[in-house]
């Protein structure tokens, strides 16, 4: 299959692709900010935008029972099977224009820079109705309802009390009909296309890159405990100082992630109790975060920081303690359809080679079940999850050249099955 746009088609594309992004921008639940947690009221404008373009290319759309925007196309060969492409449409608080969403208007771009060619597979594009875990402190509620998992979260409450099935009712959808959200037909595989959120690819001079797995994570909550005592009143040799054992602890957890190729390690909130300037601080509460791409190497770090944490409490004379938030483990992607999407890379002209996602995406969730394959566009200045984030336009044109590459390498690959 050799069918492909003209040059000046996908530029024009791709200033579509911004453009639809800008408008979703303005679909938001704080005035002044970006900001679409689940199932709010904004998320019947964004999909109404999304409809719009889908309709000129004759898709077939619906809204499923967790709220995920769905267009579907159907490939004329009866035996078919189907390729899942997506992202989320929600956003954290005070968000920018392009994390998640820019994944789903690339995902209509793609259809429509191919729209003139028979593909021999369906293709079932998705908005994710959840993917941040805002509204509910629980992630990937959109997804879960893909791979018929959802249900379990129904009476889960957000800050008001109400529960994820009252928020589907509250839109206006059918809490009964949460089964049928679930995607049973036969999946080749899942492309999710985002931004990197970090500024590997920028530091590179890359546009785009594959991602061949996402970190796995461990999120701990520690406490230190000494003994608080006055300021000017007591030596140094006589103190049981809770924050200088904890500030010890955080320098040894980022030499130790300094120093193992890949691990990354982040105390992100630390509280010093009681905080006042002229009293050492008896008691220390703080977090952990600790990921990499092989589950093994980071258990393993995590277990060194563990025995740190213990000996540094021995030796200060302190007491420690730990609390196991989350434990997610890494999702490597699928290595034939990452093979693949490497050489589209290689053929449109780029660097193939991958790189780990050190962020969670609904690829990590998919991933455990499909065949999974992820393409980063270069994020400006490293930024995400804030109103500045950006995104190039002649990256988004580097993205649909190199994904209409690979759906027509994919589609050789499905004719010759």
């Amino acid at each position: 299959m050799t069918t492909s746009r003209p040059s000046n088609a996908l530029t024009d594309l791709a200033e579509r692709t911004l453009t639809c992004c800008a408008d979703i921008a303005s679909y938001t639940e704080e005035p002044g900010q970006i900001t679409r947690t689940f199932l709010c009221a904004p998320m019947h404008d964004t999909h109404a935008r999304l409809d719009a373009w889908a309709a000129a290319l004759g898709l077939q759309t619906r809204e499923d029972a967790a709220g995920n925007w769905r267009a579907s196309r159907r490939s004329q060969q009866p035996n078919a099977r189907t390729l899942v492409i997506g992202s989320h449409l929600d956003s954290v608080p005070n968000a920018g224009a392009y994390d998640g969403v820019l994944g789903v208007v690339l995902g209509l771009a793609l259809l429509d820079a191919l729209k003139d060619t028979e593909l021999p597979y369906h293709v079932e594009l998705v908005g994710f109705s959840e993917e941040e875990g805002v509204r509910f402190s629980v992630p990937f509620i959109g997804s879960r309802a893909l791979l018929g998992t959802a249900e379990e979260l129904l009476t889960v409450t957000d800050a008001q009390g109400k529960t994820v099935a009252q928020a589907i009712t509250e839109y206006g959808l059918d809490v009964g009909q949460l089964a049928a959200a679930q995607l049973r037909e036969d999946v080749l595989g899942y492309l999710e296309m985002h931004i990197e959120q970090g500024p590997v690819l920028e530091a590179e001079d890359r546009s785009l890159a594959a991602v061949n797995a996402i970190a796995g994570q461990s999120r701990l909550n520690f406490t230190f405990t000494g003994k608080a005592n006055h300021a000017g009143t007591t030596p140094m040799h006589l103190r049981r100082d809770a924050l200088a054992g904890a500030s010890a602890f955080v320098l040894a957890a980022e030499n130790l992630a300094r120093n193992t190729p890949g691990l990354v390690a982040t105390v992100g909130a630390l509280r010093p109790l009681p905080g006042a300037s002229n009293v050492i601080p008896g008691e220390v509460q703080f977090t952990l975060d600790l990921r990499h791409a092989q589950d093994e190497v980071r258990e393993a770090a995590l277990a060194q920081l563990l025995a740190e944490a213990q000996q540094l409490a021995e030796a200060r004379d302190l007491t420690f303690t730990h609390e196991v938030r989350l434990e997610e483990e890494a999702t490597p992607m699928d290595p034939a359809l990452t093979e693949l999407l490497g050489e589209a890379l290689s053929q449109e002209g780029h660097v193939s080679t991958p790189m780990v996602s050190g962020a969670g995406h609904d690829a990590m969730l998919l991933g455990h079940t499909w065949p999974a394959v992820m393409l980063f566009l270069r994020s400006p200045g490293g930024l995400s999850h804030h109103p500045e984030e950006a995104v190039r336009e002649e990256d988004v044109e580097a993205a649909l050249r190199v994904g209409t590459r690979f759906l027509q390498l994919l589609a050789e690959r499905e004719e010759a099955r």
